[in-house]
């Protein structure tokens, strides 16, 4: 192929301690303490966290009762922020609720007995992508961005046997460039690392080239060599500023649901403008996007395209779809009307059936609100709440590929 065909794509995420993902946490983790106790639950959760404060508003209609500052300072503490002379801890921090009960007008469309009846609880558009450039079907920059995140706390906590820099804080930013040549990944092009760290730590300070050092060989190359991209050699960009002590909801105000493209492919697909976090799965913004990935996943795994966008709008009230859309960019081995129609054979989008196909009604949604929703391993865990029995629960359940043989099927009939 000629030069003029290479582009570099860059896309970027953040640890569970950056503000807007603290935010987003909080949120979830609200919404799971009352789905464990009321699954028919309606939630519309908002959290705003600033310096030694969050302040939650939102819609919630329920039986149960939870008490929000607990389950806030829980979240907190869990993230990381423990110490007040980080400007935000579990134990000092003020908490303010103002919940109220969801639109009666809303309500009436969301409350129908049966499949057919059960409407969107909103109008608008969701997208789904997935794409074979990596064994995670995401795009390349997303993943290296979101697992560098993710290293990037856990070598803060602590690695088993491995590195441990506890001068390290919870918030933290993650960004990679990938050159591609047409459609397929190439090369590494630059990675960017910004993570809060401690003034002193042991009595010395710490210098820049410390942590420069220890994101190089504990962060960025580890995740490059679990990706099979040893002999990379990007450009590092480790805290550009070359000082990041103050972090966190005291360096920044976070709010809920201002991450959607960290949230999804990093900017490689289109997105409908819908946030997920503190929404139960009535909200088609979370459980059509859920769906639409679910979709797309199967186009790919399937073989019948290398990459796939699934689109799916809806109107409030109706169950039915008003559209569905299919875009393989080119590389379907069959015509994108035609896995249009073998995707509404197999997979049935109204509200109530992805609800239950993909089992949403569970606490299950506080492990999404970081590193992203997409590209995880499907999983079983166990949800321990305060008061309640510990129960088995299953996770990410829209990555499971468990219909391929059925849309094949579909598509050659």
């Amino acid at each position: 192929m000629s030069a003029a065909t290479r582009h570099v794509f860059t896309s970027e995420s953040v640890t569970e301690g950056h503000p807007d993902k603290v935010s987003d946490q909080i949120s979830d983790a609200v919404l799971d303490a009352i789905l464990a106790r009321d699954p028919l639950a309606r939630v519309a959760c908002e959290t705003l966290v600033t310096t030694g404060m969050a302040v939650l508003a939102g819609e919630i209609t329920t039986t149960a009762y939870v008490h929000i500052p607990d389950i806030v300072r829980r979240t907190v503490e869990r993230i990381g922020y423990t110490d007040a002379q980080m400007g935000f801890d579990s134990r000092t921090c003020a908490v303010l609720a103002s919940i109220d009960r969801q639109s009666p007008d809303i309500a009436q469309g969301v409350d129908g007995r049966n499949a057919d009846t059960q409407g969107a609880g909103d109008q608008g558009m969701m997208f789904g992508y997935a794409t074979d450039e990596t064994d995670a079907l995401m795009p390349l920059p997303a993943l290296l961005a979101h697992r560098m995140a993710q290293r990037l706390a856990e070598v803060r906590r602590g690695i088993p046997g491995g590195a441990h820099h506890p001068w390290l804080r919870p918030d933290g930013k993650t960004q990679v460039s990938v050159e591609y040549e047409g459609d397929r990944p190439v090369a590494v092009r630059t990675v960017v690392v910004s993570t809060q760290h401690a003034d002193r730590w042991q009595g010395r300070a710490v210098s820049h080239r410390a942590i420069t050092g220890a994101m190089r060989e504990d962060v960025i190359a580890p995740v490059l060599a679990e990706l099979g991209i040893e002999g990379a050699r990007p450009k590092i960009h480790v805290n550009p500023t070359g000082r990041f002590v103050i972090g966190g909801p005291q360096g920044d105000a976070g709010l809920t649901g201002r991450k959607i493209i960290v949230d999804t492919y990093g900017g490689m697909a289109r997105h409908g403008g819908g946030a997920f976090s503190g929404k139960d799965p009535t909200k088609v913004d979370r459980s059509a996007a859920y769906a639409t990935r679910w979709v797309a996943k199967h186009v790919v795994a399937a073989g019948l395209a290398r990459r796939c966008e699934v689109q799916v709008a809806y109107a409030i009230g109706v169950a039915q779809p008003v559209s569905v859309m299919v875009d393989t960019f080119g590389t379907g081995v069959v015509p994108d009307r035609r896995l249009e129609r073998a995707i509404r054979e197999v997979f049935d989008l109204r509200p109530a059936v992805i609800i239950k196909d993909l089992n949403l009604r569970q606490p299950i949604y506080t492990p999404t609100a970081a590193y992203g929703h997409f590209g995880r391993k499907p999983m079983k865990s166990t949800y321990a709440e305060p008061g309640l029995r510990s129960k088995a629960i299953h996770l990410f359940t829209w990555e499971r590929t468990n219909r391929v043989q059925a849309l094949k099927t579909a598509v050659k009939a």
